[in-house]
Formats: structure tokens, C-alpha cells, sequence
């Protein structure tokens, strides 16, 4: 009797309304021109069930990405990042550390690899997202919060 008045509490793990509908992958603009040819890629077919099926980047972006940096970059600092939406395709990262969107570099200490990304600004306060293909070429854990080196172009 004493604890029937508990189910009219709200519950604390109930998803929150956001302010405004939730940008999707038509809403991203496209890469930097400079990048493009690397870091776009087709959406996953609505099927994809495997790590595979949703990175739908092909042999030649990925050697294109992790090739070796020419220099001219500027490190913007480290992030604790995670896996972002695996549906979105392509080697990105939405992160605070930048503004607008513009092409840069992801590098994972933990591995030593490093990959071409296009940097999304990512709002709020909240982590870094990765996508799933960027993830892959840096060896990173796919289910950590691994600590990234982000460089802008």
C-alpha cells in the first residue's frame, strides 16, 4: 500500500524529449571537396545485420584514408569517443573541438593507426561519435570509449 503512490513518479531512465526532430543523414552536409572521394559512402542496405554490411567503404578509401599524413595540420586535442550511429556511412567523427565541418585526421594511440575523417561539430556536451568504418581502420575497440588524437586540415 505504501509503495502504490510510486507508480505515479516519473521514470529517471525514460528517454527525454529532444527540442526539435533528430537530424538524419540527409541532413549532414556533404564532406569538404577535398575529402569527398574518401570519406563518403552509400548507407548500408536496410537488411545489414553485420560489422561488414554496415562499413560500405571500399579497399580504395580505406588505403586512401590511411595513407601517410603530408603535414600542414593542426592537433585540436584528445577525445573519449564511441561508436556512432552504424547506419550513418563513411569515415567521420562528431565531435565538440570544431565548429563547422571540415576534412582532418583521427589517430588511435592504442593502435598506432591513423585515418583520414571528416570532422562534424557535434553540439552539447556530450561525447564524440565515431563511425563504424573510422573505428575499423584504427583498430579501435568497437564497444570502448577509446581516447582519439584529432587533427584539422
Amino acid at each position: 500500500m505504501a509503495l502504490s503512490g510510486c507508480a505515479q513518479l516519473p521514470n529517471p531512465f525514460a528517454a527525454r524529449p529532444v527540442s526539435g526532430p533528430a537530424p538524419t543523414v540527409e541532413d549532414t552536409p556533404p564532406p569538404p571537396e577535398e575529402i569527398a572521394a574518401i570519406v563518403s559512402a552509400p548507407r548500408p542496405a536496410a537488411a545489414a545485420r553485420t560489422v561488414d554490411q554496415f562499413d560500405t567503404t571500399t579497399q580504395e578509401q580505406k588505403a586512401a584514408a590511411t595513407a601517410a599524413p603530408t603535414g600542414g595540420e593542426t592537433r585540436l586535442g584528445e577525445v573519449v569517443a564511441s561508436l556512432g550511429d552504424p547506419t550513418e556511412p563513411g569515415l567521420w567523427i562528431k565531435t565538440p573541438l570544431v565548429t563547422e565541418q571540415r576534412s582532418g585526421r583521427l589517430e588511435y594511440p592504442g593502435s598506432g593507426k591513423s585515418a583520414v575523417v571528416e570532422l562534424r561539430p557535434l553540439a552539447g556536451d556530450g561525447g564524440s561519435q565515431v563511425s563504424l568504418a573510422a573505428m575499423r581502420l584504427l583498430e579501435a575497440p568497437l564497444t570502448d570509449l577509446p581516447t582519439l588524437i584529432v587533427y584539422a586540415n
